[in-house]
Formats: structure tokens, sequence, C-alpha cells
């Protein structure tokens, strides 16, 4: 039973911290790279973060630098997301994605709200 499982998601004010969290399982977690992506209502799906298999590298989307860490441990299966400094902007559906070769996996989604 493959399953990616996103959580920590809610309505926070503008300037607060979320961490997400991305639960794996039913299949060898620490093979795989982790992406981040969100989508608001309206938009294109967009790509926020990367973290390669053993978490030696990092990437970032222009918008999110110096805000958000993506991070991983491998030992308890779960890829995190923590953001801080969020914005109103940041409102969206945010999922996690495993990738490795030719095998994608995604998760269901978590909602993020930044509002006053």
């Amino acid at each position: 039973q493959v399953q990616l499982v996103e959580s920590g998601g809610g309505l926070v004010q503008p300037g607060e911290s979320l961490r997400l969290s991305c639960a794996a399982s039913g299949f060898t977690f620490k093979m795989y790279a982790i992406r981040w992506y969100r989508q608001a209502p309206g938009k294109a799906r967009e790509l926020v973060a990367n973290i390669s298999p053993a978490g030696s590298s990092t990437s970032y989307a222009d918008s999110v630098k110096g805000r958000f860490t993506i991070s991983r441990d491998n030992a308890r299966n779960t890829g995190y997301l923590q953001m801080n400094s969020l914005k109103p902007e940041d409102t969206a559906v945010y999922y996690c994605n495993a990738y490795f070769a030719s095998s994608i996996y995604w998760g269901q989604g978590t909602q993020v709200i930044v509002s006053p």
C-alpha cells in the first residue's frame, strides 16, 4: 500500500509559521527525491521546493527562498516543509511528491490559508 500523506496545514495570520509533514509508506522512501508543490485556486500547480534522497541538496522557488526550508528524516520516512514569515500569497493546497526514476507518487494535499 503506497501512501504519501500530508499534514500540518491550517489557517494562520501573515508572519506566522507552519510546518508541513509528508509521511510515506509502502515504498523505499530513502531512494526518492521529495518535492513540495502548491496550487492556489485558479492558478497552475507550481514547484516550491526539492530535496535529494539523502538530503544533501535542496532547491527552492524564488518566491519562498529565505522563508521556507525543506528537510527529511529517512529513518521516519517523513519529509517536511518549514514555512516561516508566511504571506497571503502563500495560500494554496500544498502537495508532497516523491520521485525515483519512473516512479512518481503524490499525496492528497493539505490546505494552507494565510489571512489576517
